[in-house]
């Protein structure tokens, strides 16, 4: 009987039924569909170039109601006081995270549309806007003249790379009682730009402040002052 067997497995083999495996690869693109809501303040002269803030905001204000993103930031500061320049304010949905490539593409968008001033475009943001904003940073470093993490934080992965924004100008605010985004994370990367000759770089830590360090940055002309002042230089308009 095994002798039938061994002939009859034998004929399969020769009839090209014996089994096989062969290996290979595949290139494959997945797209994902990413929706922003957005507010644009635009200043009350928009027929000359003028600079931008983008204004990313934390977990707090994700969701669909725009008036969120009003409750802290540029946009509460300009309820009382009045800034020569646009602020755009994207909104992450409740259920996702910030995806940097979808912000940079609104921003473009709006400068498309309105009249921004390309060496005059700034970046900050708080909690995980403050993630955002480092990270936009990280993406796309020519094309901000200054960054402003507010209790933010910076992944590892991320300083490995700090050298390339190192001509940006930034300016870091951490809360010292911060019990939601330890302050170590503002320490580290500016330790970490410091060794990379950053020319104009400076931590503020607010020994008072917990997660909320936000509300002394934002409510505060200075900070306004300083963003408005600064401007890329060497750039192709």
């Amino acid at each position: 009987m095994k002798y039938k067997l061994a002939f009859l497995s034998f004929l399969l083999s020769l009839l090209g039924f014996s089994q096989s495996e062969t290996t290979g690869k595949i290139n494959t693109v997945i797209m994902e569909k990413y929706e922003l809501g957005y507010v644009l303040h635009k200043p009350a002269n928009t027929k000359e170039k003028k600079p931008l803030i983008v204004f990313i905001s934390g977990d707090g204000e994700k969701g669909t109601d725009l008036e969120k993103v009003k409750i802290h930031g540029p946009l509460k500061y300009l309820k009382t006081h009045q800034l020569d320049t646009y602020v755009l304010a994207p909104q992450c949905k409740e259920d996702e995270n910030w995806d940097i490539e979808s912000i940079y593409q609104l921003i473009v968008k709006i400068q498309k549309e309105n009249k921004i001033d390309s060496e005059r475009i700034y970046v900050t943001g708080l909690s995980s806007g403050g993630w955002a904003s480092w990270n936009l940073a990280f993406a796309h470093p020519d094309l901000f003249a200054a960054n402003v993490p507010v209790a933010g934080f910076v992944d590892l992965i991320q300083l490995e790379k700090t050298c390339e924004i190192a001509n940006i100008p930034t300016r870091i605010f951490h809360g010292l009682l911060d019990d939601v985004v330890n302050v170590n994370y503002a320490i580290t990367i500016y330790k970490e730009l410091k060794k990379c000759d950053a020319k104009d770089v400076k931590l503020i830590i607010f020994d008072d402040a917990g997660h909320d360090s936000w509300t002394k940055v934002y409510d505060n002309q200075e900070i306004y002052d300083w963003m408005l002042q600064q401007r890329k230089t060497n750039t192709n308009k």
